[in-house]
């Protein structure tokens, strides 16, 4: 059994091309071992989607290199990339990104259409995941007729339905009141103790500290100490 690291970074950048060019995520290194609670903290613009774009494989680095439960990311083509993503990643972000005219429980499933999986399997194990999120009675509901919390909770469902190796939340609890984010840190926590890795993007000190361990980013470079 390998002893990689699920992810790791060795001077992984990744850089926008332009008349000027951004360097949006400087030369870094890295190591999240499986199980790992990791947040990230910065302000805007730090280059805090950048990194989650790299890890969750949405981007590749433009040098550097990234590899993922022992995969070269860089040896990769597109398909074999979009095939990990679906497999092993769920993405829960700030907006939802839910599809307005689709009952919970499509929105949920939808990672598993993509999968092949059958109708009934889906609407099986998407029932399941809106159990966990405490919201089974709502399934027939579509988004707009659920609150930001209720939506957010339908997001993190479908992250988890496919029951990822790796959990990414971008500023998930930042368009939440307290108590529907505190709800959320409490759902990610439960997943996080059932071996999940979770990998945490905030600008919230009080966020960060739910985490194992936080790092810091300030203009593409991630380091351990909070930037005075």
């Amino acid at each position: 059994m390998s002893n990689d690291p699920l992810i790791r970074l060795e001077g992984a950048a990744r850089t926008y091309p332009g008349p000027v060019p951004v360097h949006a995520l400087r030369p870094t290194d890295l190591a999240v071992e499986a199980g790992d609670y990791l947040a990230i903290m910065g302000p805007s613009g730090s280059g805090k989607s950048t990194f989650l774009h790299v890890v969750g494989c949405l981007d590749r680095p433009t040098s550097g290199r990234y590899a993922f439960a022992g995969n070269d990311v860089a040896a990769m083509d597109d398909a074999a990339l979009a095939a990990l993503r679906g497999r092993t990643i769920g993405f829960v972000f700030q907006r939802f990104h839910l599809l307005r005219d689709e009952p919970a429980w499509r929105n949920v499933a939808l990672p598993l259409l993509y999968q092949g999986v059958g109708r009934a399997e889906r609407a099986r194990r998407a029932d399941e995941a809106l159990d966990r999120v405490g919201l089974l009675a709502r399934r027939d509901h579509d988004p707009g007729r659920l609150s930001g919390g209720e939506q957010q909770r339908v997001a993190l469902a479908r992250a988890l339905v496919k029951q990822p190796r790796l959990l990414l939340c971008d500023e998930p609890t930042g368009n939440l009141d307290s108590a529907s984010g505190a709800r959320v840190l409490e759902l990610i926590r439960e997943q996080h103790a059932l071996g999940t890795t979770v990998l945490l993007i905030t600008h919230d000190a009080r966020v960060a500290e739910q985490a194992r361990h936080q790092l810091f980013l300030a203009d593409g470079v991630l380091g351990a100490a909070q930037p005075a």
